[in-house]
């Protein structure tokens, strides 16, 4: 996205409770498992959860074994969905498990190095924040880490495991300038209602924006700058009990809050011979290498693959009008530094590890500990590119 003048742009983020992220850690968990057994294992497992009720389903083809009650337990547990009140418990939910084996058709042509899919995948970086990503998912995301870190240390005890944030951003050029407005949805007991019953107190909305919001956004925080609290009126029903969820449908959460486009795929249940999720992830690291180079301030690379075929069938960058030197030129660059089949990208970013499950929440990029963060090929890029 690229506009002059000034302008408002807004991300959300959700907490480890929501239902969509439920099943996004129990698809994940269940792949991490599978390839701490046999790395080769082929997995695309869907989760679904709605009251009381888990259903994990998919195609999996492995050596390994994963037990899928037990796993699926497991993360329901440590998200913190332990009371029937909840309206899932991990101690009394029924699960049901739908796995069949990966179609031999696919598998055909990815045992030969072929890409597990047909899909454009995308990566960005920009240089708003140390984490060369953009401002608003961010802090969205920072803002429900936060909220259960408060949760789970019992500095708020009156909090759910349910919850969701969102950041709007005054930009300038397109340059963040300060913080319009930040929304915090946060699930809670009764114990912080009024004498309705209908409302939060206002010292309980002071509290958390004073506990959750402003650790978080202390630079940014100014006189005009907005905050909505549960606005509602109370947010007690939450989780699968308020609403159904299914892996892979927070994808705008997952990566760049809908600054850039989205190539349309989902990550989570998906082992890296699918490109949806280890061509996004290269796509990414091509992107943040190239702004840590230097050779412009926002770069959005895309990626397209077919079924079957190892190379990429085309790459495309967008630099916004920045970049140092003719995009053509880079992209030449690109492909001489960079391997971009299926096998090529496993290798580089090392993919064939239980790293999964720790992506589920919190969005997939901006986080240090993940292979495809590193910047370690911007010298080589600047060097190629003769700067």
């Amino acid at each position: 996205m690229s506009k002059s003048g000034k302008h408002l742009f807004t991300s959300e983020s959700v907490a480890e409770g929501h239902p969509d992220k439920i099943c996004d850690q129990i698809s994940d968990a269940i792949l991490d498992n599978l390839i701490s057994q046999d790395p080769q294992s082929r997995v695309a497992c869907e989760t679904y959860v709605t009251m009381a009720l888990v259903i994990v389903g998919g195609e999996i083809t492995t050596r390994g074994h994963a037990d899928v009650h037990n796993i699926t337990r497991t993360v329901i547990k440590n998200i913190g969905y332990t009371h029937p009140k909840y309206g899932l418990d991990y101690d009394t939910c029924a699960i049901i498990n739908a796995i069949h084996s990966q179609s031999l058709d696919i598998a055909q042509g990815v045992d030969k190095g072929g890409a597990g899919d047909q899909g454009t995948m995308i990566g960005y970086a920009c240089l708003e924040t140390p984490e060369f990503m953009p401002l608003p998912i961010i802090l969205a995301h920072k803002l429900v880490m936060r909220m259960a870190e408060v949760r789970k240390k019992g500095i708020l005890k009156y909090l759910g495991p349910d919850g969701k944030s969102q950041v709007t951003v005054e930009y300038e050029d397109n340059k963040p300038r300060r913080i319009d407005s930040v929304v915090l949805a946060c699930q809670h007991s009764e114990e912080i209602l009024d004498e309705t019953k209908k409302f939060i107190t206002e010292d309980a909305r002071q509290q958390i924006i004073d506990t959750i919001a402003h650790p978080v956004l202390k630079k940014w925080i100014d006189q005009d700058i907005k905050y909505y609290v549960n606005e509602t009126g109370k947010f007690i029903i939450g989780g699968p009990q308020s609403d159904t969820g299914m892996t892979g449908r927070k994808v705008i959460v997952d990566t760049y809050g809908g600054m850039v486009p989205h190539g349309g795929g989902a990550f989570s249940g998906k082992d890296p011979t699918k490109v949806d999720r280890s061509a996004t992830y290269m796509a990414r690291y091509i992107a943040k290498n190239i702004v840590a180079a230097g050779l412009t301030e926002r770069c959005l690379l895309q990626l397209a693959y077919v079924i079957g075929r190892p190379e990429p069938l085309s790459i495309m960058l967008d630099t916004f009008g920045g970049s140092k030197i003719p995009e053509d030129k880079l992209i030449a660059v690109v492909r001489k530094n960079f391997d971009l089949t299926p096998q090529g990208i496993i290798k580089t970013l090392d993919l064939l590890k239980p790293i999964y499950q720790k992506t589920a929440c919190f969005g997939h990029f901006g986080r240090s500990e993940f292979p495809w963060e590193k910047i370690d090929k911007a010298h080589a890029l600047k060097k190629d590119a003769g700067l």
